[in-house]
């Protein structure tokens, strides 16, 4: 596998460690005090974020089969170099091969998705986020959550998407916002042949497909699952779209609307991505839950 052909992970320092205490101390008393806190506890290693579990079966992808570098993480952080010491200490601490880095002193990291080639940015800024998502590229806010409660219980890698605006591009949303579900389930029936254009995570999706490509289908470390409100007859065009582009889902879920947490939970999903905050409501009270604002679903 070529550099051009391994999955790049782009993710904030926020993401990847609790820096809340810190941010905290940013909002209310300022950069300088931020800057001196930091600098202080240079030696004291940060305590795992939201993402951090994810970036460790990530990045022991790499060491499965015959070893080589299928994930590559970077870490884009609004720190300054000063003050992102503490944050690279950690990486080593725990252990971590993340070996790049963007500290860009409090201005968005975002602009440095393309040039390091990332196939997704997380992170827990939704500014960010929507500024890498208008560039073109796959992004999600990592949102909040009890995520000490989820357990580790496998060794695979568990990643779901939704379908629209998401993995597929938004066209069939916006049948459904302008003129309901009937004809949301019309149009879909008649389009049933037509691949659904791309949305945002296509790409991520196949850097996944090409990881899955190298083992055996039932000794793959990395399963993928679409997780979608769709019901039948709208099911077909995701089906035939996948098949269009040769690449292989290992779960297909189509809920016909009902909340998508336990779902998601039975799964065992490391990471879920969706457009809509209310499946992410839903889905984080049971899994770690990345939100993508793409799409008609997020016009204000």
């Amino acid at each position: 596998m070529s550099d051009k052909q391994k999955m790049v992970v782009a993710i904030s320092s926020r993401a990847l460690f609790d820096l809340e205490e810190s941010h905290h101390i940013f909002m209310k008393e300022g950069v300088e005090a931020y800057c001196r806190y930091q600098i202080e506890r240079e030696g004291e290693v940060l305590q795992p974020g939201f993402a951090f579990p994810l970036v460790q079966k990530l990045l022991n992808l790499n060491q499965l089969g015959v070893p080589r570098e299928r994930v590559e993480v970077v870490l884009l952080s609004r720190n300054s170099a000063d003050t992102g010491l503490r944050v690279f200490n950690s990486i080593q601490e725990h252990d971590l091969p993340i070996t790049r880095a963007a500290f860009t002193n409090g201005s968005s990291p975002f602009k440095y998705v393309e040039p390091f080639g990332a196939d997704v940015f997380l992170s827990t800024d939704p500014d960010d986020v929507a500024s890498t998502l208008e560039a073109g590229f796959a992004a999600a806010t990592m949102l909040p959550s009890n995520s000490k409660k989820f357990k580790d219980s496998q060794d695979k890698l568990c990643i779901a998407f939704d379908g629209d605006a998401v993995v597929f591009s938004d066209e069939a949303e916006q049948v459904y916002k302008s003129k309901g579900l009937i004809e949301f389930a019309k149009h879909e029936v008649n389009a049933a042949r037509k691949p659904l254009p791309g949305g945002p995570f296509r790409n991520m999706l196949s850097a996944l497909h090409r990881i899955q490509s190298e083992f055996p289908a039932d000794e793959s470390p990395v399963r993928t699952a679409i997780v979608t409100a769709r019901s039948a007859p709208a099911h077909e065009r995701v089906i035939r779209t996948l098949r269009a582009w040769d690449i292989r889902i290992d779960e297909a879920i189509f809920l016909g609307g009902l909340p998508k947490g336990e779902f998601l939970r039975t799964f065992g999903a490391d990471i879920f991505f969706d457009d809509q905050e209310g499946h992410c409501d839903s889905a984080r009270q049971h899994v770690p839950t990345g939100h993508v604002p793409n799409g008609v679903a997020n016009n204000r």
